[in-house]
């Protein structure tokens, strides 16, 4: 790893949960935007960074084309994911041309292009942030024998309280459910089994292959059931050895809002995914 790289990742142990907008990330005061994006494809590439990248432009995919032949009100799609169907059929744009609202659009254009109805010819990074291998690799990994004074006294100190947290943290959980919750033999309560099925369904509906995001289950099941208690059924099922959840090593695919949804873990991350057993 060379100095740049290493003080890319310095930069990051600076901001809160070691994510930022990647605009704010400046390893050197002269660096220029394009040098600073190819940093951040090659830590990522060597799974040390996770970003997150929205679609700048996009064009419609064959599948894509043959599912706007079907009857468009049996289509497994959401009315702003048919939105962009139809747009970008009409050949490249750019999301605006989509005309769904800011807020949705990415998580509709990603959630096609993941499904392979429209094809990502541009993406952008928009924030970056520390893997769980990129806190390893600091933590564990990384030795160098250069004499450079490039690191800055800043940078020395962010590195101390990331290792300092990370050192008086390595005795606990990964991730801490509440202490008064049943045992894993506890039988499965009404509400459990409701998270369950919704789960099931959506899995089914959405095609994840039993690796749901979370942020699926939360557009589901929300606001009838509110964030603390869609946490605790998740918990409660994991207890119960009736689910497992995975984290998120990499938000490429997904948009900030979509992560956010996940369940912080005390270090830093998200468990992001649900499997059912």
């Amino acid at each position: 790893m060379d100095a740049k790289e290493l003080k890319f990742l310095l930069k990051l142990l600076s901001f809160e949960e070691y994510r930022a907008p990647l605009a704010k990330i400046q390893p050197t005061p002269n660096m220029k935007a394009s040098e600073r994006n190819g940093l951040c494809r090659q830590l990522r590439d060597r799974e040390l960074v996770g970003c997150v990248e929205e679609v700048t432009r996009l064009t419609i995919a064959p599948p894509g084309e043959s599912l706007l032949k079907l009857d468009t009100a049996s289509l497994p799609i959401s009315k702003d994911e048919l939105k962009v169907l139809r747009a970008s059929a009409k050949g490249k744009i750019t999301p605006r041309k989509t005309y769904v609202p800011t807020s949705e659009r990415q998580a509709a254009i990603q959630g096609l292009a993941s499904r392979g109805f429209i094809k990502a010819l541009e993406r952008k990074i928009t924030e970056v942030s520390l893997s769980e291998r990129g806190k390893k690799y600091l933590l564990e990994e990384y030795e160098s024998v250069s004499t450079s004074s490039s690191i800055t006294l800043k940078m020395l100190t962010d590195y101390l309280r990331f290792m300092r947290k990370n050192q008086s943290a390595k005795a606990l959980p990964d991730y801490a459910a509440p202490q008064s919750a049943p045992e894993a033999t506890d039988p499965v309560t009404e509400a459990d089994a409701e998270i369950l099925q919704a789960i099931e369904d959506l899995d089914r509906e959405l095609g994840t292959d039993n690796y749901l995001p979370i942020f699926q289950l939360r557009n589901r099941l929300q606001p009838a059931m509110t964030r603390s208690q869609l946490d605790q059924g998740l918990y409660s099922l994991q207890r119960k050895n009736k689910i497992e959840l995975s984290s998120l090593q990499e938000g490429m695919h997904y948009t900030k809002e979509q992560i956010e949804a996940g369940i912080d873990r005390p270090f830093g991350g998200k468990l992001f995914f649900i499997i059912v057993n």
